[in-house]
């Protein structure tokens, strides 16, 4: 259970036991990253429930915290570092790298995260009138099978944490992982447009970003979650 403590530490703000790890056992804990999103969204699908006992936007208030505070804003970090890089680049490759590594926000970041947190809330109070909270528990575990495929697919960005991940991702654990996507779908079908999200997301990046960094990842599972609250709310009006 090592890669599973040392996912959720490196993903949530979550306690667990302090353990030392090597650098190969810290790149596998990768393969535990949709574990990691089912526990992420049991506790939104949980926080978004019991606020929705006083009424739906009550609840997607909740769970929108509760979101970004067991995540401590990790991936909202790497959308607003991604933006903010695509943004001002201007396909010079030094000057992606030199925003990526700097510290400070800039405009891109401000209004894509804000944009990001808006979106995310009026899609969660959309689902809590509808009562669909195994569509929001399962949506953080379905975003987080993202990151391995585009460690394997994706050129690394620059030698940080994201190019650490590179390989630990066993064929293995793929189909593991895409066999628990399955069995979700029959929860929550609209899961099953994840496949064409990574595809779409992976694209972007490659094209705009040039590879894959940890920024990259943060960003990815981002949009991807986004993605898939309104895939389950557009498949819930069709029906």
């Amino acid at each position: 259970m090592k890669g599973l403590i040392v996912a959720i530490q490196f993903l949530t703000r979550l306690p667990t036991p302090r353990i030392s790890v090597s650098s190969d056992e810290f790149a596998a804990s990768m393969r535990w990253f949709p574990a990691v999103g089912l526990i992420v969204g049991a506790i939104v699908a949980a926080g978004g429930w019991a606020g929705a006992r006083i009424d739906p936007w009550t609840g997607a208030s909740c769970a929108l915290i509760l979101w970004v505070a067991v995540t401590g804003a990790l991936h909202l970090d790497g959308l607003g570092d991604i933006a903010d890089a695509s943004g001002a680049a201007h396909k010079d490759r030094e000057r992606l790298l030199g925003v990526l590594s700097d510290p400070h926000v800039g405009s891109f970041a401000v209004v894509t995260i804000a944009l990001q947190l808006i979106a995310k809330l009026v899609l969660l109070h959309a689902l809590l009138d509808r009562q669909m909270f195994a569509a929001i528990a399962l949506i953080p575990f379905a975003a987080r099978i993202g990151p391995l495929a585009w460690s394997r697919a994706l050129p690394d960005l620059h030698a940080g944490l994201g190019s650490r991940f590179r390989n630990a991702v066993r064929p293995v654990d793929f189909v593991i992982w895409g066999l628990a996507l399955v069995a979700a779908a029959w929860v929550s079908p609209s899961l099953l447009i994840a496949p064409l999200i990574f595809l779409l997301c992976g694209w972007w990046l490659l094209r705009r970003i040039g590879g894959i960094s940890g920024d990259g990842h943060g960003a990815g599972i981002e949009i991807a979650e986004s993605l898939l609250l309104a895939a389950a709310l557009l498949l819930a009006h069709l029906a």
